[in-house]
């Protein structure tokens, strides 16, 4: 490695002139790419289970409106240490204070891209009109190397037309990308047809919104027309199977039938608030299972598949895949070693390691991760954050934060 960049793959790199990483013992994998997230939610694991999405959102809404920038920050350290010590090393993330998460993304070392939540203006908690508060935040941060600042619209339901449009002059006038929630449930779609009467991409491509630069999360509910324009329109998508299986968002994402029209699918944990995991490992696992199980089909997302879905193709729907995503020279140096030696890869046989990495290895496998070329990761242990105080100081923020949850 050098400059953070790999110089070098493979037995045969030189031993001067560059940092040399020895893994002899150890698989190396690219770092994954957590496609869909809210991370500061992080004091608010477990606080609305059992619940559909209706149900869960006011629960969730109620204590949103209480949070502060501290409490705020101590999710989002927490979070991202969790996401770090699973070998996650860039995240998409959708919330509002975002500041506090950009400095939580400075302070442990991941890569952050950052969208500032936008919903229409008389349905916010925060202060001041949200897309002027997204315009400023990504003011703030182009300039970051760790942070990368973006719009993002909630979603159709709390965002009208003027809003949408909005959030896409601010991206393009910025040069960011944009997040949003699409077609989470059914109940999003059939009210949302009943109000304009268009389903969600089908209003979306009608006014103009839709376009490259676009990664939406969840897109459960499409119809055929609707993955086809979803392609044409080169919008990523963000699979999150855990959460939507929590949730009974129903049916099953049509992950097979997008990436055949063309559009780049990667995998999202979501927040623990819903997923109650920010574990890519687990996420592979279950988004393929969840596909054959639907499909009839053992041979839908094969192992290799489903490690790219959260690598490379994740990467590819940033369009960040020049970048990161793989190990190649010339990319980024994020990427993490897994112990052989660790019981959930046993017999460790070089054939079936990515199968293992798919189908059964955990967390606790992860020895080390590197961002850029930096340890962020070493023998299981923070480089650059004190566990303890960062434990210490997310239980301080979540008992105000359940205290307001409602009965």
């Amino acid at each position: 490695m050098d400059s953070g960049r790999i110089t070098h793959v493979g037995p045969d790199a030189p031993r001067e002139g560059a940092e040399v990483v020895e893994a002899h013992d150890r698989a190396v994998v690219p770092g994954f790419v957590n496609l869909h997230t809210h991370v500061a939610m992080h004091p608010l694991r477990g606080i609305a289970d059992d619940r559909e999405l209706a149900g869960f959102l006011e629960t969730l809404f109620a204590v949103d409106a209480r949070r502060t920038e501290a409490d705020v920050e101590a999710g989002a350290r927490a979070g991202i240490a969790e996401m770090l010590l699973g070998g996650t090393t860039s995240f998409l993330d959708l919330y509002y204070l975002e500041d506090a998460v950009a400095r939580a993304v400075d302070d442990l070392g991941i890569r952050g891209f950052l969208g500032w939540a936008v919903l229409d203006p008389e349905l916010t908690t925060q202060r001041g009109k949200p897309l002027d508060n997204a315009r400023a935040f990504i003011a703030r941060w182009k300039e970051s190397a760790r942070v990368r600042p973006l719009v993002a619209p909630q979603g159709v339901y709390v965002c009208n037309r003027e809003t949408w449009l909005g959030a896409r002059e601010l991206a393009e006038r910025s040069g960011t990308l944009v997040h949003y929630h699409l077609s989470e449930t059914r109940r999003e779609v059939y009210e949302h047809e009943t109000k304009t009467g268009r389903r969600p991409v089908d209003w979306l491509e009608e006014i103009g919104f839709l376009g490259p630069g676009q990664v939406a999360a969840h897109a459960v509910w499409l119809t055929s027309h609707e993955i086809r324009c979803l392609a044409r329109c080169r919008v990523g998508i963000a699979h999150c199977a855990s959460s939507n299986m929590k949730l009974a968002s129903g049916g099953v994402a049509p992950v097979v039938e997008l990436r055949a029209a063309g559009a780049p699918v990667g995998l999202g944990t979501d927040s623990v608030a819903s997923n109650n995991s920010l574990s890519m490992l687990r996420e592979i696992h279950l988004a393929g299972l969840a596909q054959k199980n639907h499909r009839w089909d053992a041979s839908a997302l094969g192992a290799q598949l489903l490690l790219d879905l959260a690598t490379i193709e994740g990467a590819r729907a940033l369009g960040w895949e020049a970048e990161i995503g793989s190990l190649e020279v010339g990319k980024r140096a994020d990427f993490s070693l897994v112990r052989l030696d660790h019981p959930t890869l046993w017999p460790a046989r070089p054939e079936a390691i990515v199968s293992h990495l798919a189908y059964s290895a955990s967390d606790e496998a992860i020895d080390s991760v590197y961002v850029d070329g930096t340890p962020v990761v070493e023998g299981r242990r923070l480089r650059r954050g004190d566990a303890s105080r960062i434990r210490t100081e997310l239980e301080t923020a979540a008992d105000s934060l359940w205290a307001a949850r409602p009965n």
